[in-house]
């Protein structure tokens, strides 16, 4: 099995801070996350520019769960034991995810074009993409 890195983990660890995402977890995953951020702050606890990313974290800023990651790949590459502890906690919040099952329906009348795409994460290009290329220099 392949770690997760310390950006995943730290990302789990702040979700409930950025509202939006709350709603595709399970009642369990969520109280999985409360845990995996007690064991982060207990683990960063006396370092001061850690704690001050943690408050804003748990604020809901992006920048500062980047910079607790930060913090908290040093911590994963030097105690393996925390490393496998928060690992398997973070797999058991991805196991609490809420896969949304609904479907899409839509109807296209005279010759018309249409794209419904579900997006979980990443980029998406949708619809006609044309790529142009210039003839190359002779």
């Amino acid at each position: 099995m392949e770690p997760i890195t310390a950006s995943a983990i730290a990302t789990l660890a702040f979700t409930k801070a950025f509202e939006k995402t709350i709603e595709k977890f399970t009642e369990a995953a969520l109280g999985k996350m409360d845990e995996l951020r007690k064991k982060i702050w207990g683990k960063l606890r006396g370092n001061l520019k850690a704690e001050t990313a943690l408050v804003a974290a748990e604020k809901g800023s992006k920048p500062d769960v980047d910079r607790v990651a930060a913090y908290l790949q040093i911590i994963l590459h030097e105690e393996p034991e925390f490393a496998e502890e928060v690992e398997t906690l973070a797999r058991e919040i991805e196991a609490g995810k809420i896969v949304d099952k609904s479907t899409m329906t839509q109807i296209n009348q005279d010759n018309a074009k249409g794209w419904q795409t579900k997006v979980e994460g990443g980029t998406v290009y949708q619809g006609d993409i044309n790529i142009h290329h210039a003839p190359p220099n002779s």
